[in-house]
Order: C-alpha cells, then structure tokens, then sequence
C-alpha cells in the first residue's frame, strides 16, 4: 500500500498535475479532495470531465465517474458482490476504493487518452428495433455505421503513417536534388545558346528566350508574393486566433471570478499597503530622521583631533563594560517572567524582521516589474517606429529565421553562379580580342599578295562563298539537334514534374488535414490551458491561506509548548519547596532529639546561639584590647626609644674603632681619655 501511494504522489507532482504532494499530505487529505483528485485525472484522460465537484451532486459525480471508468474497462478488486461497496466508497470517497483507481489511472495515462479520444467516435449507439423500421431511420443508423467503419481504416492509416518514418525531410532532399539538377540544365541550356550564335537570327531568337525567361521569373516573384500574402494571412489567422483565445480566456476568468476571492486580493493589498504606510514607512521616516540629526549634529560640532576621539574610545569602552555588568547582574537575578518576555520579546523581532524582510521583497519585485514593462513597452514602440511592424515572437520569430536562411543559401549559389560566368566572360572577351588582331593581320597580309597578283578581293569572295554554305548545313544540322535535344528535355521535366506532384498530392492533402487539427488541438490546448490557469491560482490562493493558518497554528503550538515547560518547571520547584516544607514539619514537630536536630530550624537555632558566643567573646576581647590601648602604646614608644639608643651606640661603638690609628683612649675612673 505505501508503494502504491508513494507512487501516485510522485505522479501527482509531475506534469500535468503539480500538486505538490509529500506522503504524509496526501495521507492526510479529506474524500471530497481525493475525489477532485480523481476528477482532475479523469478530466486529463477526457477533457470532458472537467467539473468542479463541489458544484455537482454526488449522485451525478458517481454516475459520471463509473461510466468514465467503464469505458476505460476497469475492473475493480473483488467479485461481483463488492460492486455495490465499490459505488458506495466512490460516492463517499473512500481511500481503500480511490487509491487502486489513482494507481490504475496513472499507471496507463497514454493508453487512456487513446481509448477515450476512440470512444467518443465507436461507442455505437443502440437503436430499438421498432424504430429501425422507418426507412429514414435505417438510412440514417446505415450512415452512421458506415462513417464509424470509415473513421476506422483513417485512424488505421494514420497510426500507420506516424509509425511508417515517412518525413518531410526526405521530401526536403528530394526537392535539393531536383534543383541542383535544374542549375544542370541551366548550364546545358547556356552551352547550347554558344553553339547557337553561328546561327543566323539568333539574336531574335535570344531575345525571345530572354522574354520567356522574364515571364518565367515574373511568374515565380508573383507565385512567391502570393506565398507570402498567404503566409500573412495565415499569420493573422493564427494572431486573430490568439486574440479571440486570449479574450475567451479573459472572458472565462471573469466569469469564474467570485466576489469572495476579488474581496480577499483587494483586501490582501489593502493589508500590504496599510502596513507599508503604518509601520514600514514611518519607521524608514525615523531612522533617516535620526540620522539626518546625527549628521547635522557632526556637522555642527568642531573638528576632533587624536586625543579627542581616544578620549572617546575610552568612553565608549567604559559604557560597553557598564552594559555587560548589568546584563550579568540581570543574568544572575534569573527572573522567570522576565526570561519568558524576554522569549516572546525575541520571538515578535524575528517576526517582524522576516515581515519587513519579505515586504522588501515584494517592493522591489513589483519594481523590477514595473521597469521591465516600461522597458517593453519603450522597445516595441522603437520596433514600430523603426520598420512599422510588430515584434515577432515565438513561432513567428522561428519561421522569420528559416525563411532568412533559406534565402541566404540561395543568394550563395546564385552569387557563385554569377562570379564563374564573369570569369568565364573575361577569358571568353580575352580570346576574342586575340582572334580578332590574328585575323586582321592575315587579313592584311592576304590582300597585300591579291594586290602583287593582280586579284583583289578573290580571297574574300571565295571565303564569304564557303562559309555562307558552311553556315547553311550548320544551321540546318544544328537546328534538327536543338529542337530534338529541347522536346526530349522538356518532355522528361515534364514527366518528373507530374511524377513529383503525384507523389506530393496524396502527403499534401494528409498535411491539411494534419494542419487543420493541430489547428482545433492547439485551439483546445489554449483552453485547457487558460482553465488549468484559473484552477491553479484558486488552488494556490487556497495553499497560501493554509500555509499561513498552518505557520499561525505552529507558532501557537510552539508558544503553549514553552509555556507548558516553564509551568512544569514551576511545578517542580514547588514540589520541592513543599517537600522541603513537610519535611521540616515533621522533623519539628517530631518527638525523637534526633530528628529534630535535623530539623534546619534547630541547625538554625543552634548557629545563632554559637554566632551569639562568638560575638560575646569578641566584646570582651575587645574591651580587653581598649582597656590595655594606653600602656601598650608607652611600651611601644619604649621600645622605638630604645631602639634609637641601641643604634646611637652602635654608630659610637664604629666610630671609636675607626679612630683607634690616631691615637688611644684610657678609660679611668668612669671617664674616657684620648691620647694622641
């Protein structure tokens, strides 16, 4: 079963769908949305099943679905007996009863279409014999029958042509070689024209070519000019096209639009622009107030130098170390109901920063938007100016492209052709001008000698003679040649015109048919399309508000989750106090010494009375100490005397060694005598 769901959401998140499923989603979605599923996919396989089921009875969706799914020739699990438990699960939309279906669908989706597109054409229509018998009716059912057996053998023959590898681009080559074999004949045709020029009358006769093969080229730029006036037209056919299917589209959006979902947009942009002048604005306002005052204030104040600015480091820093301190005193209090605002504190920032974050993102999209369309509009009214057409685009752009092509490789070959005749004509001018300075001096030479014999002008008589007659079985000759050389050449282009357009006829008449319908699927495709549009802008305003109740309900959880861990907390230190105060109870309350030495209140008790004997004996130590203050300070000014006498001596007693080389001291009778 999860493979089977795995694998319908992964269908479900491609193309055409985009749903944008997980398995926990999709697990999670109510009948009536698996039935909308199951409509969408059905509307894929036969367009005709787009319904929104919301708008339609059960009874009818039920109906409408188990058709669909008998003409597709699904057989769902189980005996007969389970049919009417199917009807059932299908109506209430039922998980056990959708998913197989959703698999089946999506598992044959391109089969499906096939055998729905034939349906609609070979579901016979049962007629009741007692209406057979009018011969009208008969006829008609017999007509019917006989068009059912038709459209058979043209979708055999076209299953068979998409699969036979027949391409235009063999038609392509074929149509290269017959015109390199045209140029060919062109130059067969030049060569012939050399040989003709002996001919007498042959300008004539060149310039009757030179008139057809202006009516020819004539002919060709009036066959090309229609093409293109017939290529314009079917360009404005398909824009005309284009138009009415956008307008339809227009048409087809304003009339799905519900004033509840044009309320809810206008509403959402009234919300984004209040918030924008209430709370974005006015705060960007401030703050370039504040700092216009600060630049002002600078601005103001004389020019700082090393010491000042020192100076205000150091200030700087005092005041950084003064807030650290109060953010440890505050740390340390720990308060409970300032830790839980400082949470909501942090978590209304984060909110309102990812708030004024994504308002920016929305302002500078709808910028760049508004300079892009400024930006087309200024180059398609350059276009226009330039060359008065409009902007080709897509298709238009590609054909424009091929058709460029084609010419430039034509003009290529043409422009060959022209550069070897110029050189041909050069060597060919050349030669003649040769030939002709050849003959003028044999002429010269000829009537000098006629001249010496006395015969002048026999040369040229005789000469005139032979070549007139020469001539004259020349053109006859040549004459019989070209015109039996031109019918047989003109006969086999004939023929392989007529072989080639029998060939291109039956390809032809299929390619309109095949342009006709690529015509109406195209046309179809574009509503589909605009439909698919208007569904998936209510499905995706429908996923926002759902996102937003989903991240409203998530901050709620987290919120009352923080909330349930700081009351459990307090729960706890409670309990413990209350143990605590139990406890102390009892043990005070309880007869044994033992315990109710335990009791903090006896340790307590117990504590003040030796802190009471502590202090008692430190009054009585210190009325000792002020009672012995006088004598003890005379003792120790004794003692600082004595000490000065001690090394008065001391200086004395070194002071008479020192002297003891100059002379010598008698000490008689207490008194000291120096003798020298």
């Amino acid at each position: 079963m999860s493979d089977q769901i795995k694998f319908i959401v992964d269908n479900l998140n491609k193309e055409p769908f985009r749903k944008n499923y997980n398995l926990i989603t999709f697990d999670s979605l109510e009948p009536m949305q698996l039935l909308q599923i199951l409509n969408d996919i059905l509307a894929e396989i036969d367009p005709k099943q787009i319904v929104d089921i919301r708008e339609e009875m059960p009874e009818q969706t039920a109906k409408r679905m188990l058709s669909l799914l008998g003409i597709l020739k699904y057989k769902p699990p189980g005996n007969v007996t389970d049919m009417s438990t199917f009807r059932q699960g299908l109506v209430i939309g039922s998980k056990p009863v959708i998913y197989p279906v959703l698999h089946w669908l999506l598992q044959r989706t391109n089969e499906l279409k096939k055998r729905a597109y034939l349906a609609r054409f070979l579901i016979k229509l049962e007629v009741p014999s007692e209406f057979l018998q009018d011969e009208t009716v008969a006829d008609t059912n017999k007509q019917y029958e006989e068009l059912m057996e038709a459209f058979k053998t043209l979708h055999k023959e076209c299953e068979q042509l998409k699969t036979s590898g027949f391409s235009t681009a063999e038609i392509r080559r074929d149509i290269s070689a017959m015109e390199e074999e045209k140029d060919q004949l062109i130059k067969r045709v030049e060569r012939l024209k050399k040989r003709v020029e002996t001919v007498q009358n042959h300008q004539r006769m060149l310039k009757i070519a030179r008139q057809l093969r202006v009516e020819k080229e004539r002919e060709e730029f009036l066959a090309q000019q229609k093409q293109e006036q017939k290529n314009q037209l079917f360009h404005a056919v398909q824009r005309l096209q284009r138009v009415q299917n956008q307008l339809k589209s227009m048409r087809h959006a304003a009339a799905d639009a519900k004033p509840e979902s044009l309320m809810k947009r206008l509403e959402e942009e009234i919300k984004f622009n209040s918030y924008m002048v209430t709370e974005k604005f006015p705060k960007e306002l401030e703050s370039k107030k504040k700092e216009l005052h600060f630049l002002q204030k600078v601005v103001s104040e004389p020019a700082m130098g090393h010491s000042d600015l020192l100076e205000l480091e150091s200030k700087i820093n005092e005041v950084n170390t003064q807030i650290n301190q109060l953010i440890e005193k505050k740390m340390m209090r720990n308060e409970p109901i300032e830790g839980k605002l400082s949470l909501y504190r942090q978590q209304a920032s984060i909110i309102s920063r990812k708030k004024e974050a994504k308002a920016d993102e929305l302002q500078e999209t709808k910028e760049k938007l508004a300079s892009l369309e400024r930006e087309v509009s200024v180059k398609t009214n350059q276009t226009r100016e330039f060359d008065g057409t409009e902007v080709l685009k897509g298709d238009e752009f590609k054909r424009y492209v091929s058709k460029l092509r084609s010419k430039s490789t034509v003009f290529k070959k043409k422009h060959q052709i022209i550069a070897e005749f110029k050189a041909e004509f050069g060597l060919l001018q050349r030669t003649e001008e040769l030939l002709k300075q050849r003959h003028e001096n044999i002429q010269h030479q000829l009537q000098t000698i006629e001249e010496k014999k006395g015969i002048s002008g026999y040369s040229y008589t005789q000469e005139e003679l032979e070549r007139v007659s020469a001539l004259k079985s020349e053109v006859d000759e040549m004459k019989g040649r070209t015109l039996d050389d031109m019918s047989e050449m003109v006969k086999k282009l004939n023929s392989l015109v007529s072989e080639k357009k029998s060939a291109l006829a039956p390809v032809i008449k299929e390619l309109r048919q095949l342009r006709q319908k690529c015509q109406e699927l195209t046309q179809e495709c574009d509503e589909k399309k605009s439909q698919y549009d208007s569904c998936a802008a209510g499905l995706e305003s429908n996923r926002s508000k759902l996102e937003q109740e989903v991240r409203g309900l998530r901050e709620e959880c987290l919120q009352e989750e923080s909330r349930y861990h700081y009351t459990n907390c307090m729960i706890k230190n409670l309990e413990v106090q209350l143990r605590r105060a139990t406890d102390e109870m009892k043990a005070y309350v309880s007869s044994d010494q033992q315990e109710k030495r335990k009791a903090i209140r006896e340790q307590y008790t117990k504590n003040i009375a030796e802190q009471e004997n502590l202090g008692k004996k430190l009054r009585e130590k210190q009325k000792a100490v002020r009672e012995s203050h006088g004598p003890n300070m005379k003792q120790a000014k004794m003692w600082r005397d004595f000490e000065q006498l001690m090394e008065c001596k001391k200086q004395c007693f070194l002071k008479q060694q020192s002297q003891t080389s100059i002379g010598q001291v008698i000490q008689e009778g207490g008194e000291d005598r120096l003798i020298l």
